[in-house]
């Protein structure tokens, strides 16, 4: 029987309504905050509410009871970790107002539920009732136990395995054609699962937010109001390292003893096939590090995370939004909440600012890369204790240069001419050396246009051009023209005719992927990165003839393939959702498009989006506020909207929507209204 919570809900919302506009777009008017929270939680279940219930499931650590063993590796790594544990604890440190917005945000998922169950899958409805204790299990999963760390990585798969990453922009007035400072927001991340963002506007006495969030969370976490606005990168942050054991006698060696393990059995349940539950015990263990993870290599690491003792974030982002100018903005980020992101800002009056957030251990030795290893767990002259203050993070506000940037490179490459200087910063803080090309290619259209429309500004979020094919093709073709045989001289043509870009209708930039697929991309550059010439290196081939052999055998492949060499890379790569089946434009990071889609096979040698360009916002702060945006995927995924899928039509084109903000301008583009 799904209980609904006691609280009056009608005391709460009253004259809270939710206005839905053409694009599935929330725009949330509270009478107070509560029904904000309360609207917004509705809002979530009536565009993602499937997902949404299975995701708060999987933050329990239930998701195998639930809904069978492919669940079983997820909720032994949540349970290990402590999420669903130290969510409930987190709950009892909530400020007492905002543990009253959570309450709200979940009893509005409950009431939905109850009053729109032929709307929700029969399967997910095990969910029900939802408490304010599952949204922060769900918040502490996705930050700390998939952006910071996630089992792949400890696995040993690789340290920065991740597909996340993103684009990042501000301008100030000096750099603008129209002299406003703007704001350029573009995460990149998977299409799918606990990655999907929301995009929504929260309208409350104190705040008027628009942005957008992922789905479960109550709060926005890339905003804009009238005043300022900020985004978020993936930025080149370690918060958690894996320490080696040494184990002696049950126990490990630390510092000349033998010390115990910490121990504790906890119930794991597993749906079978025939629908019943088998329950098992798993044994957890703790060193002084954090929680032991036994690895398929017989080495025993523990496992140490930033900012499991940091409750706020939550109530941080929902403050970041209420700022009004860079000093409330600043206060707010000292309280150091969030775990990780790069913060770039921009404001009305003209402030920009890239802040390397983070709550960064402070550590006694090593650089970056060491940090990467595994550490020796035997010693507390690598168990770090606390992390840095926010004085001490990489930050740099109104550069010279009028723009900022970040692409998930260390800060160091944030502006030219360079502002931050790595050497006055501990090594273990960020990486130093080459980036990659799609950092390159942004710092060019920033550095190279002296006065940035707002349209223009838009036009260059959606760049294809490679900065990988401006590094190389002057030589590989010339090569291929003296040595190469009737294949290669064909593909040579097609090379010669391309426009070195990844739209839609682009013929060469299929051939030119491939090739770059089957090269040795860490070997093949003539002249390496060098810190003199950080914007035009790495360059040149170092072995032409080894270039030219593998383009002719990627040749015969793409023609095989396509019947043709000079295939459009929009026949080759799709948008593809439903029933909808467009051509894409742009593609991988690693070839130095800014406009960045992931693609994984589907049949006949072509390919699916399956992450990328996923929100995007272009913020002008003007007066009115100038703003457009795009939810990739759309903003729903419940099999009954109509807005699946429904903006691949503009990511197709290479356009945005207009944002719809004053309440005059969402009536004129009304679908729905709902009044608590």
């Amino acid at each position: 029987m799904l209980v609904v919570s006691s609280q009056s809900i009608s005391s709460v919302t009253k004259n809270t309504e939710i206005l839905w506009d053409t694009y599935g777009i929330p725009h949330i008017y509270g009478n107070n905050a509560q029904g904000a929270f309360h609207a917004f939680g509705w809002a979530q279940m009536q565009s993602h509410g499937n997902l949404l219930l299975r995701l708060y499931g999987q933050a329990r650590g239930r998701a195998a009871e639930y809904w069978g063993e492919k669940y079983l590796e997820s909720d032994r790594w949540v349970l290990t970790t402590g999420v669903p544990e130290r969510a409930r604890s987190w709950y009892k440190l909530q400020s007492p107002a905002f543990r009253n917005y959570l309450d709200a945000f979940a009893a509005s998922i409950n009431t939905y539920a109850q009053e729109h169950s032929d709307l929700i899958d029969d399967a997910v409805e095990v969910v029900l009732p939802v408490k304010a204790e599952d949204v922060l299990a769900h918040l502490h999963r996705v930050l700390h136990f998939t952006f910071i760390v996630n089992p792949r990585q400890v696995a040993g798969v690789s340290q920065q395995e991740s597909k996340a990453g993103s684009n990042g922009w501000a301008i100030a007035p000096s750099h603008s054609e129209n002299g406003h400072a703007m704001l350029l927001a573009n995460p990149h991340l998977p299409w799918s699962d606990l990655f999907l963002w929301y995009e929504a506007q929260i309208n409350a006495p104190g705040i008027d937010a628009y942005g957008a969030t992922l789905v479960g969370i109550p709060v926005l976490a890339i905003a804009f109001n009238n005043n300022l606005g900020w985004t978020h990168t993936v930025n080149t942050f370690d918060g958690w390292d894996a320490y080696e054991l040494k184990l002696a006698d049950g126990g490990y060696r630390f510092d000349g003893q033998i010390r115990p393990f910490q121990t504790k059995t906890l119930a794991l349940k597993v749906k079978q096939q025939d629908g019943k539950v088998r329950s098992q015990k798993i044994r957890v263990q703790s060193s002084i590090h954090g929680p032991v993870i036994p690895r398929k290599d017989g080495k025993t690491l523990a496992l140490r995370v930033v900012g499991l003792d940091q409750p706020g974030v939550l109530e941080q982002w929902w403050d970041m939004a209420r700022s009004q100018n860079l000093s409330q903005f600043q206060a707010v980020l000292q309280r150091l909440q969030l775990p990780m992101f790069t913060v770039m800002y921009a404001d009305r009056e003209g402030h920009i600012m890239h802040l390397f957030n983070g709550q960064v251990p402070i550590r006694q030795q090593g650089d970056f890369q060491y940090w990467q290893g595994l550490i020796p767990g035997d010693t507390s002259q690598t168990l770090w204790t606390k992390t840095h203050p926010y004085r001490d993070l990489p930050r740099v506000v109104d550069p010279k240069s009028g723009w900022l940037q970040n692409t998930n490179d260390p800060p160091w490459t944030t502006t030219f001419p360079q502002v931050l200087n790595p050497n006055n910063y501990p090594p273990y803080i960020a990486p130093r050396g080459f980036t990659n090309f799609r950092t390159q290619r942004s710092v060019r259209m920033l550095a190279e246009d002296d006065k940035i429309s707002f349209a223009e500004m838009i036009t260059y979020k959606h760049s294809t051009r490679m900065e990988l094919a401006d590094r190389i093709l002057d030589d590989l073709i010339p090569s291929v023209r003296k040595y190469g045989g009737e294949l290669a001289q064909r593909a040579a043509d097609v090379l010669s005719a391309w426009d070195r870009q990844a739209n839609a209708d682009s013929k060469g930039a299929v051939l030119f992927a491939n090739w770059v697929e089957a090269i040795d991309i860490d070997s093949v550059f003539r002249n390496p990165w060098s810190e003199k010439f950080p914007h035009t290196t790495p360059n040149g081939l170092a072995n032409p003839q080894s270039a030219l052999t593998t383009l002719e055998t990627v040749a015969a492949q793409v023609e095989k393939a396509y019947g043709k060499l000079d295939v459009a890379w929009g026949e080759v790569f799709r948008l593809q959702s439903g029933d909808v089946d467009l051509p894409a434009n742009g593609g991988d990071s690693g070839l130095g498009i800014f406009r960045v889609l992931d693609f994984a096979p589907i049949a006949d040698g072509r390919f699916q989006s399956v992450g990328g360009d996923s929100y995007v916002a272009a913020v002008e702060f003007s007066q009115p506020v100038k703003a457009m945006a795009l939810t990739s995927y759309g903003n729903a995924t419940q099999p009954h909207s109509s807005h699946v899928g429904d903006q691949l039509h503009l990511l197709t084109r290479k356009q945005l929507r207009q944002v719809w903000r004053s309440r005059q301008d969402i009536l004129s583009h009304l679908a729905e209204h709902k009044v608590f």
